[in-house]
């Protein structure tokens, strides 16, 4: 199910409790080795008189100490302080852009890189941390044009090949990406792990006859590595030669007789010649092997299953292997997991829900098997379902949020608003503060609660709040936008957020729909029709609500009827409203009495 219709307000608009990505997000900037920031302000030295050069260097290193005490909050203002005094200063702009990451504003730490980049081009701690920053967010062009300024630069540090070549991998590029790994190859010498992303590569690419050189080239290499054997194998059957796939898997099974990749390979075989009993009896011949530990047995399945995957296969034929391996192994809890996803990736939910609850019974502090639930009890919109599990999930994993989180999602749905908001409050508790997203998003949630309650107060407080924290948090600043113009007051506001939400996502309905509505108080008939209309081409549900706005921007903007036509339209598509009856009847538009 969609989250925003789990979490339906009463009246015109849905808030933004959507699923959310629970987990902290994290950068990984740099390579392994360590680095440190150059905290001597050199860069500053013939801008700054020595008096201003002194406090700098006093401010700088106070912050420094602050930051390593764990005073974050405390630093930053000395970091910023110090910018005040030097614009340029690059340390300075370095500092402030590690803590703009973590604040979850990337894009203001990538303008901060750039400059301190620009003023101090041969730190190479900055050049690196921009150019990571770029691969993270997803700019691969700048990326790949930062490493390969980079490699340029430093020629001796090999490894940054890697990172160009997975910067441009990511780009698009693979014949460059190629190149940037036998430029690394050629220096630090062929191993297992560049020949697998070459070979990778070329695969992706068409290019099989240039994987396989790669693959042939590791089997020469490791002569008793079983897998390079396989692997070749598996390219030969791809290309439908039998035979030598055949002769590549007998060899690797002479190498190592209990390798359980033999074995799926050997499946994999019998179903390319068109057998596909003989393919099935090699797995199950495997399962019931008694010689065989568990951990082997499910590693055959696994790859059995991949296979399948791969090729398109139906998945049903997994099952009965699943059920001959846990008939014999009735405890194993970690079968059942896997049984359950491989059931939710046939579409049978019900049977993998039987299997996470087993789990659960078996394993009360699972928490994966109750993460399922949760998940398939908010697809099925199941609220009971949802709070039961929550509930049981705090007392077993108080320090986890996110339960917090859908907990008070169920009260919600289940009219309890107290109790959402307590639950709400309660989670803020729990929450890392370096988290700084989902703080946000429950003051957020928050002040949703307080509009029902009538609270209208608190809830401008709470999203206060929550935009304290990520400033970008789209749906607050909807919410925010949508309940002012409501109140017809500080418009100008309302539509500084419309318009914040419109430039971060362009194509969502909602909020244009929300940034059409500020123009529709503030008088501005014209572009309310523009945003209304722009609005219903990007409304993949068919809402009636903004049908109806459409009707009353229409009837506004002068055309009577037209404007009916679209009330009569809502009405259709079922959205009661004594207003909207009315409005139909007497042929003009009526402001809502319960919106204000």
């Amino acid at each position: 199910m969609k989250n925003e219709e789990l979490h339906r307000k009463k009246g015109r608009r849905a808030p933004w409790m959507k699923a959310l990505c629970l987990s902290a997000v994290l950068f990984s900037l740099l390579p392994a080795s360590s680095y440190a920031t150059d905290v001597k302000n050199t860069d500053c030295k013939e801008r700054l008189s020595y008096a201003e050069q002194r406090k700098f260097d006093y401010f700088f290193y106070e912050g420094e100490k602050l930051k390593n005490a764990g005073k974050y909050d405390a630093a930053f203002d000395m970091f910023s302080y110090c910018l005040e005094l030097d614009s340029t200063s690059s340390a300075a702009l370095f500092e402030l852009s590690m803590f703009y990451i973590q604040r979850n504003r990337p894009q203001t730490a990538v303008e901060m890189l750039k400059k301190a980049v620009a003023h101090d081009g041969g730190n190479f701690t900055y050049r690196i941390t921009l150019a990571g920053l770029y691969r993270n967010l997803g700019m691969y062009g700048e990326a790949s044009t930062a490493y390969e300024e980079l490699v340029k630069k430093y020629p001796a540090k090999a490894e940054l090949n890697y990172y160009l070549a997975d910067a441009l991998t990511q780009e698009g590029e693979i014949g460059e990406a190629i190149k940037a790994y036998d430029a690394l190859e050629s220096s630090v010498g062929m191993n297992e792990s560049l020949s697998l992303q070459k070979y990778k590569l070329y695969q992706s690419i068409d290019q099989p006859d240039s994987a396989f050189m790669e693959i042939e080239k590791l089997a020469k290499k490791y002569p008793m590595n079983a897998r390079y054997q396989l692997l070749m194998g598996d390219l030969h059957l791809e290309n439908d030669e039998l035979e030598k796939a055949l002769a590549c898997y007998q060899k690797a099974h002479e190498i190592e007789p209990d390798d359980p990749r033999y074995i799926v390979s050997m499946a994999n075989y019998y179903d390319a010649k068109g057998d596909k009993e003989a393919a099935e009896n090699e797995i199950r011949v495997a399962l019931v092997n008694t010689e065989l530990d568990v951990d082997t047995k499910v590693a055959i399945l696994s790859r059995y299953i991949q296979r399948l995957q791969q090729t398109q296969q139906g998945l049903e034929k997994a099952n009965t292997l699943f059920q001959t391996l846990m008939e014999q192994h009735p405890e194993d809890t970690e079968l059942k997991l896997m049984y359950g996803g491989l059931l939710l990736a046939q579409d049978k939910p019900d049977d993998a829900k039987f299997q996470f609850q087993l789990v659960t019974e078996m394993e009360p502090d699972n928490e994966t098997a109750w993460q399922q639930l949760l998940n398939l009890s908010l697809k099925a919109e199941d609220i009971p379902e949802v709070i039961r599990i929550c509930e049981k999930c705090i007392e077993l994993f108080p320090k986890s949020p996110e339960y917090y989180f859908y907990l008070g999602i169920g009260y919600y749905q289940d009219g309890d608003y107290q109790k959402a908001l307590d639950i709400y409050k309660e989670g803020l508790t729990v929450i890392p503060k370096e988290n700084m997203g989902l703080i946000s998003n429950f003051y957020g949630q928050i002040g949703d609660i307080y509009y029902q309650i009538g609270e209208k107060e608190e809830m401008y407080k709470a999203y206060d709040e929550a935009l304290k924290y990520n400033e970008n948090n789209v749906f607050v600043l909807n919410n925010y936008s949508y309940f002012l113009t409501l109140d017809k007051t500080n418009l100008k506001k309302a539509e500084r957020m419309a318009a914040q939400c419109i430039k971060l996502e362009p194509d969502n309905a909602t909020y244009l729909d929300t940034y059409a509505w500020v123009f529709f108080m503030q008088g501005n008939y014209t572009l309310a029709k523009i945003y209304i209309e722009n609005a219903l081409s990007k409304d993949t549900e068919k809402s009636a609500e903004l049908v109806d706005h459409y009707g009353d921007i229409l009837f506004m903007s002068g055309d009577k009827e037209k404007a009916i036509e679209q009330w009569k339209k809502a009405k259709e598509m079922g959205k009661v409203s004594k207003i909207l009856d009315e409005k139909i009847e007497k042929g003009q538009y009526i402001e809502d009495p319960e919106a204000k």
